[in-house]
C-alpha cells in the first residue's frame, strides 16, 4: 500500500497559502509529518481525510506494485472513507456515554450492522487499546492519554489501510506518551499511519520515513537517518552568557538555543569549526530547526 501525493495546493479565502505544491510518497508503516503550528500539517491531514477540498493536485491511495485497486483520494471520498481511520487533534464525545456504548455507536456508523459481530469488535478493540477494564466509564471522564487510546480504537474500526493521527501526543504525560508510542508502533506494522506532529521526539521514536513541512512547503522528505546524516560534521555547540545570545545570532547561524545548567547552550551550523565551539553529533531536532531556518530565508 502506498499514498502518492503530487502538487497538492490549498489557499484559503483570507489569502493564506496553506499547501504549496506538496508532493510526497508515503509507504506502509509509520510516516512522520513534522512542522510547527500553522505549517500546513492539519490542512494536509484534513484534505487526505476527505474533510476539505484542495485547489489543485492529486492524492492516490493504492497498491505500491500497481496490482490492486487505486483510489483517487480527492474524488472518491466515500470509497476512501471506508478504508480510512482518522484521529483528529481534538474530538468531542457525549458527556455521559460509556466507552463501550460510544464505540458500538461508531461501529454502527461504519457499517457494522450485525449486533453480535459489533459486540465482538468493540470488545477486541477495547482490549487492544487497554481500556476494557474502563469500558463502562464515560469517555468524557478519561484522562488525556485514555481519550487518545479510545480515539485510536475508533480509528481502527473497519480495518483501515490508511490511518491519520493529528498531534496525538500533545499534552500527554511521559507514561501515557510511551503507551501511545507502543500502540502506534504496533498498528503501523501493516498499514499506512501518518503521524502529524510538532514534537520531534514523536518522529524520532516512531517513524521510518518523514517529511518536514513549513509554510505549506515540503522542506525535506526521506528517512530520519538521512536527515541527520546530512548535517554530519556541521553542528557545533557552546555554552554562552544569556546576554551574549543576540551577538551570536548576528555573527553565527544559530539553529537552536536551550538552557543547560541555567546557561544557554547554542547549536550553530557551519562547515568549519567556529572558534570556541565543540563538535556535536546532530540529531533530528537540529535538522528540524536548520530546515525551518533555511525555509524562512528562501
Amino acid at each position: 500500500m502506498q499514498l502518492t501525493i503530487q502538487n497538492l495546493s490549498k489557499t484559503y479565502s483570507n489569502g493564506v497559502r496553506a499547501l504549496d505544491n506538496v508532493s510526497l510518497t508515503i509507504p506502509t508503516g509509520m510516516y512522520g509529518l513534522l512542522g510547527q503550528n500553522g505549517a500546513g500539517k492539519s490542512t494536509l491531514m484534513r484534505t487526505l481525510a476527505t474533510l476539505q477540498d484542495a485547489d489543485s493536485g492529486t492524492a492516490m491511495l493504492g497498491d505500491a506494485l500497481g496490482s490492486g485497486q487505486v483510489l483517487d483520494v480527492l474524488n472518491q471520498k466515500e470509497a476512501v472513507r471506508r478504508t480510512l481511520g482518522y484521529l483528529p487533534q481534538e474530538f468531542g464525545v457525549y458527556p455521559r456515554v460509556s466507552a463501550s456504548e460510544l464505540l458500538d455507536h461508531f461501529a454502527m456508523l461504519k457499517g457494522v450492522v450485525n449486533g453480535k459481530e459489533r459486540g465482538q469488535l468493540v470488545e477486541a478493540l477495547l482490549h487492544r487499546v487497554n481500556l476494557w477494564d474502563m469500558r463502562k466509564k464515560a469517555v468524557s471522564s478519561y484522562s488525556g492519554g485514555m481519550k487518545q487510546r479510545f480515539g485510536i480504537a475508533q480509528a481502527l474500526i473497519g480495518e483501515p489501510q490508511l490511518i491519520i493521527v493529528d498531534e496525538p501526543t500533545a499534552g500527554l504525560d511521559p507514561g501515557e506518551r510511551n503507551r501511545f508510542y507502543n500502540l502506534l508502533s504496533e498498528i503501523g506494522e501493516n498499514v499506512i499511519v501518518i503521524l502529524s506532529t510538532h514534537i520531534v521526539q514523536d518522529v524520532m521514536e516512531l517513524c521510518n520515513n518523514m517529511a518536514i513541512i513549513h509554510q505549506g512547503r515540503v522542506l525535506f522528505s526521506g528517512t530520519p537517518q538521512q536527515a541527520v546524516n546530512g548535517l554530519s560534521g556541521k553542528v557545533w555547540a557552546k555554552s554562552i552568557p544569556k546576554a551574549d545570545l543576540p551577538t551570536y545570532q548576528q555573527t553565527h547561524t544559530v539553529i537552536s538555543s536551550k538552557l543547560v545548567g541555567g546557561k544557554p547552550q547554542i547549536h550553530v551550523l557551519s562547515d568549519v569549526a567556529p572558534e570556541g565551539f565543540k563538535a556535536v553529533q546532530p540529531d533530528l531536532e537540529d535538522v528540524f530547526f536548520s530546515e525551518i531556518q533555511a525555509g524562512i530565508e528562501r
